[in-house]
Protein backbone atom coordinates (compact mmCIF):
# COMPACT_ATOMS: atom_id res chain seq x y z
CA UNK A 1 0.00 0.00 0.00
CA UNK A 2 1.20 3.37 -0.78
CA UNK A 3 1.79 5.60 2.27
CA UNK A 4 1.43 9.30 0.82
CA UNK A 5 1.47 10.95 4.27
CA UNK A 6 5.27 11.68 4.05
CA UNK A 7 4.61 13.59 0.32
CA UNK A 8 1.57 15.28 1.62
CA UNK A 9 3.55 16.25 4.96
CA UNK A 10 6.39 17.97 2.32
CA UNK A 11 3.42 19.49 0.81
CA UNK A 12 1.83 21.64 3.34
CA UNK A 13 5.60 22.34 4.32
CA UNK A 14 5.96 23.78 0.70
CA UNK A 15 2.84 25.44 0.99
CA UNK A 16 3.69 26.77 3.87
CA UNK A 17 6.78 28.61 2.93
CA UNK A 18 5.34 29.90 -0.80
CA UNK A 19 2.12 31.70 1.07
CA UNK A 20 3.10 32.48 4.10
CA UNK A 21 0.48 31.01 6.00
CA UNK A 22 1.07 27.95 8.50
CA UNK A 23 -0.90 24.38 8.05
CA UNK A 24 -0.83 22.30 11.24
CA UNK A 25 -0.12 18.57 10.67
CA UNK A 26 -1.60 16.34 13.48
CA UNK A 27 -1.93 19.13 15.62
CA UNK A 28 1.58 20.39 15.59
CA UNK A 29 2.33 24.43 14.78
CA UNK A 30 5.95 25.41 14.41
CA UNK A 31 6.48 29.51 14.22
CA UNK A 32 9.67 30.99 14.13
CA UNK A 33 10.44 34.28 15.31
CA UNK A 34 13.16 36.76 14.28
CA UNK A 35 15.07 39.61 15.47
CA UNK A 36 13.60 41.84 13.01
CA UNK A 37 10.19 41.28 15.08
CA UNK A 38 8.59 38.92 12.66
CA UNK A 39 6.77 36.10 12.08
CA UNK A 40 7.52 33.50 9.88
CA UNK A 41 3.71 33.23 9.16
CA UNK A 42 1.10 35.68 8.75
CA UNK A 43 -1.50 33.18 9.18
CA UNK A 44 -2.22 29.49 11.33
CA UNK A 45 -4.84 27.27 10.01
CA UNK A 46 -5.58 24.01 12.14
CA UNK A 47 -8.26 21.49 11.47
CA UNK A 48 -11.00 21.81 13.70
CA UNK A 49 -10.47 18.01 14.92
CA UNK A 50 -7.97 19.19 17.16
CA UNK A 51 -8.81 19.71 20.33
CA UNK A 52 -5.32 20.73 21.74
CA UNK A 53 -2.43 21.90 19.59
CA UNK A 54 1.70 21.56 20.00
CA UNK A 55 2.89 24.93 19.25
CA UNK A 56 6.74 25.19 18.99
CA UNK A 57 8.15 28.35 18.64
CA UNK A 58 11.88 28.88 17.88
CA UNK A 59 13.54 32.47 18.05
CA UNK A 60 16.09 32.70 15.33
CA UNK A 61 17.59 35.73 16.36
CA UNK A 62 20.70 36.63 18.64
CA UNK A 63 19.82 38.53 21.65
CA UNK A 64 18.70 37.66 25.16
CA UNK A 65 15.07 37.46 25.93
CA UNK A 66 15.05 40.54 28.01
CA UNK A 67 15.86 42.44 25.06
CA UNK A 68 14.02 41.14 22.05
CA UNK A 69 12.24 38.07 23.39
CA UNK A 70 9.38 36.74 21.92
CA UNK A 71 6.46 34.29 22.55
CA UNK A 72 2.87 33.65 21.04
CA UNK A 73 0.06 34.37 22.31
CA UNK A 74 -3.36 33.22 21.34
CA UNK A 75 -6.64 35.11 22.01
CA UNK A 76 -9.75 36.69 20.11
CA UNK A 77 -8.90 39.14 17.83
CA UNK A 78 -11.05 41.42 19.76
CA UNK A 79 -9.23 40.77 23.22
CA UNK A 80 -5.77 41.28 21.51
CA UNK A 81 -5.07 44.91 23.18
CA UNK A 82 -6.64 43.99 26.47
CA UNK A 83 -4.22 40.89 26.83
CA UNK A 84 -1.31 43.28 25.54
CA UNK A 85 -2.15 45.95 28.59
CA UNK A 86 -2.48 43.16 30.82
CA UNK A 87 0.73 41.30 29.58
CA UNK A 88 2.98 44.57 30.56
CA UNK A 89 2.07 44.74 34.24
CA UNK A 90 2.89 41.24 34.51
CA UNK A 91 6.39 40.97 33.42
CA UNK A 92 8.92 39.13 31.19
CA UNK A 93 8.84 36.76 34.57
CA UNK A 94 5.23 36.11 33.46
CA UNK A 95 6.14 35.97 30.04
CA UNK A 96 4.48 38.89 29.36
CA UNK A 97 0.79 37.14 29.86
CA UNK A 98 -1.47 38.11 33.04
CA UNK A 99 -1.85 34.99 34.95
CA UNK A 100 -5.12 33.19 34.79
CA UNK A 101 -6.07 35.88 32.07
CA UNK A 102 -9.40 34.26 30.89
CA UNK A 103 -9.19 36.16 27.68
CA UNK A 104 -5.99 33.83 26.62
CA UNK A 105 -6.34 31.15 25.39
CA UNK A 106 -2.91 29.89 25.02
CA UNK A 107 0.86 30.96 24.94
CA UNK A 108 4.56 29.76 24.71
CA UNK A 109 7.24 31.49 27.35
CA UNK A 110 9.25 34.09 26.37
CA UNK A 111 12.16 33.17 24.60
CA UNK A 112 15.65 34.59 23.50
CA UNK A 113 17.86 34.12 20.45
CA UNK A 114 18.29 30.49 19.67
CA UNK A 115 16.60 28.97 21.92
CA UNK A 116 13.51 27.20 21.38
CA UNK A 117 9.69 26.75 23.76
CA UNK A 118 7.08 24.10 23.19
CA UNK A 119 3.14 24.82 24.95
CA UNK A 120 0.45 22.33 24.62
CA UNK A 121 -2.77 24.68 23.80
CA UNK A 122 -6.40 23.11 24.80
CA UNK A 123 -8.86 24.77 21.75
CA UNK A 124 -11.92 22.68 22.76
CA UNK A 125 -13.87 26.28 23.44
CA UNK A 126 -13.01 27.96 20.40
CA UNK A 127 -15.87 28.20 17.16
CA UNK A 128 -14.82 28.35 13.49
CA UNK A 129 -17.24 31.91 13.77
CA UNK A 130 -15.10 33.39 16.04
CA UNK A 131 -12.12 35.68 14.87
CA UNK A 132 -8.66 34.54 16.54
CA UNK A 133 -5.34 36.39 16.11
CA UNK A 134 -1.61 35.28 17.69
CA UNK A 135 0.91 37.82 18.77
CA UNK A 136 3.91 38.17 20.49
CA UNK A 137 3.40 40.18 23.98
CA UNK A 138 6.97 41.34 24.32
CA UNK A 139 6.55 44.91 24.84
CA UNK A 140 6.18 46.96 21.58
CA UNK A 141 6.19 44.03 19.32
CA UNK A 142 2.35 42.92 18.95
CA UNK A 143 2.29 46.00 16.75
CA UNK A 144 3.96 44.33 13.81
CA UNK A 145 4.39 40.93 14.96
CA UNK A 146 0.72 39.30 14.78
CA UNK A 147 -1.32 36.92 12.78
CA UNK A 148 -4.91 35.35 11.93
CA UNK A 149 -5.37 32.12 14.03
CA UNK A 150 -7.78 30.09 12.05
CA UNK A 151 -10.07 26.76 12.80
CA UNK A 152 -10.44 24.92 9.51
Amino acid sequence: MLNLKPMFLATCAAITLISGTSYAGACDVNVEATATMAFNVKEIKVPKKCKEITLKLTNTGTMPKAIMGHNVVISKTADMEAVNKNGLTAGLANNYVKKNDTKVIGHTAVIGGGESTTAKIKLTNLKTSESYSFFCSFPGHSAIMKGVFKLI
